[in-house]
């Protein structure tokens, strides 16, 4: 009850409001406004992270762990956001990465330009679903200029080239574009490891990144196997097996216990020495079960006690313990063998096999790691990535599933649009002039998302060192006058603004998704007129 009835002393009656002081409440216009100044304030954020000539952020989480990044997702994960609108702005790079993986920075920064442009118009008195309704209208107007743009790219096996420049454009930003070519190789290895082409579909599950703090980004590697960051349990076991034969257990080298709470009382000397042959003799059983089916390496995903290590030696039984649930799926993927759960099941059937597995030491610490190789199944694939601190490693993994994010699109569809802002500055010339043919007011709204799309280009000028509204009337005019929808903002400043020529592609797919999702959330931003916030007691 938000309201309560009573009288005075004279009898005379009044009402007491309770939760007034407990809601904050905004309408109409202002409420629109506020939402669109949090969403153009978190979008500015990124801004200076777009393009080749992006700078990066540096996020310190609240227990002291730090990020240097200019991926946008990531900067948008990790900041803590309080307000709702700037959540949505949130959620909309995460929906961004989790469908296409690249194109993050752009999507926000073009929701921002949007709502910039809306909060113009609501200045004019504009009301805000015309404004939604004109965005609508222009984005598919926009969508439908991406596809006459865009371009086929051939690529099969044997010719990855344009696989290969695809992957080049996307880590143009990254902190690794010092070895360019090498992590756009990798990428595209990779994804056509595991790539089933008849489908057009890439399972990711498949390719695993393990990071190694030391060496540099040039030690990088593509590994056709498992990588493992463990070592043999013993340190006189083999250091290399040759056509290994892998039980893979997930149950532990260790004598059967009860379920239930239990207690063993020992009351002479006799029991205890015959509870220690019992171990041994279960320890002895084990290891035989393993050596019978025909195995001659151990990956258990638990550990076992000094006594089985030792035993394991004498029976020349190489073994990994405590080898991660993950670990242990792409372990059994990739040696085609099965997961074993009790030792009674153990036979030859359910082993796995490869060529070679050792371990590699790495740097003067004595880090080790176990690298399974020439696997049965060909198609998992781990990549090592090398770095001077842990920062680097991190960014370049997330540089890395990028590159490979934009491969896997062009086997999924392999249509592309140029980069450098061509895409926008192209659909932007085509919406403006649909704009004209429009005799009502969503024609304002039109011009406005034409204004939005020129954001990106001014920003990417921005952020390379040029001048922005110079470079875009430019490019602009290039376009109009020569009719080439591939010319863009030279921001390698290379003296070629054709991008074709620079080879910096964007896959259609990516480019779509950006204008959709933007507009789709900024229709929905502007179709909110009230915010009742509840305030807690404290405040």
């Amino acid at each position: 009850m938000s309201a309560v009835y009573t009288t005075d002393e004279y009898g005379r009656p009044f009402i007491i409001v309770r939760e007034q002081d407990k809601k904050a409440r905004t309408t109409g216009i202002e409420a629109t406004k506020a939402h669109i100044m949090a969403a153009k304030t978190v979008a500015n954020i990124v801004r200076t992270s777009l393009g080749p000539r992006g700078l990066d952020k540096i996020l310190i989480s609240p227990d002291g762990d730090i990020t240097i990044s200019n991926d946008g997702a990531t900067i948008m994960s990790q900041m803590a956001i309080e307000n709702q609108i700037g959540k949505l702005l949130v959620e909309l790079s995460k929906s961004q990465d989790d469908e296409i993986g690249d194109g993050t920075t752009g999507i926000v920064v073009l929701a921002g330009a949007l709502l910039e442009q809306a909060e113009e118009l609501l200045d004019r008195g504009i009301h805000p679903i015309r404004i939604s309704d004109g965005f609508e209208q222009a984005c598919k107007i926009a969508v439908a200029h991406l596809d006459k743009v865009s371009d086929v790219i051939p690529w099969s096996k044997d010719n990855t080239s344009d696989l290969f420049k695809c992957a080049k454009t996307s880590l143009g930003s990254k902190i690794v574009n010092k070895c360019h070519d090498q992590f756009a190789q990798i990428a595209v290895d990779a994804i056509l490891a595991v790539a089933d082409l008849k489908r057009k579909d890439v399972d990711f599950e498949l390719i695993k990144m393990e990071g190694k703090v030391g060496g540099e980004l040039a030690d990088t590697a593509l590994v056709r196997g498992v990588i493992i960051d463990k070592d043999f349990s013993h340190p006189q076991m083999p250091k290399e097996i040759k056509d290994a034969k892998i039980a893979i257990l997930t149950c532990p080298f260790e004598p059967p216990k009860p379920k239930t709470k239990h207690k063993l009382d020992i009351t002479s000397v006799k029991e205890f020495e015959e509870l220690q042959r019992y171990e041994r003799d279960t320890f002895e059983k084990m290891v035989k079960q393993v050596k019978d089916c025909g195995a001659n390496i151990v990956a258990c995903q638990w550990g076992f006690d000094d006594e089985a290590n030792s035993l394991l030696l004498q029976h020349q039984l190489p073994a990994i313990r405590w080898v991660g649930g993950p670990e242990i799926e792409l372990l059994a993927i990739a040696t085609n063998g099965r997961i074993v759960p009790r030792f009674e099941d153990l036979s030859f059937a359910k082993l796995g096999s490869a060529g070679t597995i050792r371990e590699v030491t790495y740097g003067t610490t004595n880090e080790n790691m176990i690298v399974v190789e020439d696997c049965a199944n060909s198609k998992a694939v781990t990549v090592l990535v090398r770095g001077g601190n842990k920062m680097i490693v991190d960014e370049a993994k997330r540089s890395l599933h990028d590159a490979m994010c934009v491969v896997r699109n062009l086997i999924t569809d392999n249509r592309v649009v140029y980069g450098g802002a061509a895409a926008e500055i192209s659909c932007s010339v085509a919406v403006e002039r649909a704009a004209d043919q429009v005799s009502n007011i969503e024609q304002y709204a039109m011009r406005s998302f034409a204004r939005a799309l020129d954001a990106i280009p001014m920003a990417l000028a921005e952020n390379s060192g040029l001048p922005p509204i110079e470079t875009l009337s430019h490019v602009k005019s290039e376009q109009t006058k020569l009719g080439i929808s591939s010319l863009g903002v030279d921001c390698m400043d290379t003296g070629v603004s054709d991008m074709k020529e620079q080879f910096v592609f964007d896959p259609l797919i990516s480019k779509r998704q950006q204008f959709l999702l933007a507009t789709q959330l900024v229709k929905m931003i502007l179709k909110i007129d009230d915010v009742i916030v509840h305030k807690s007691d404290e405040q």
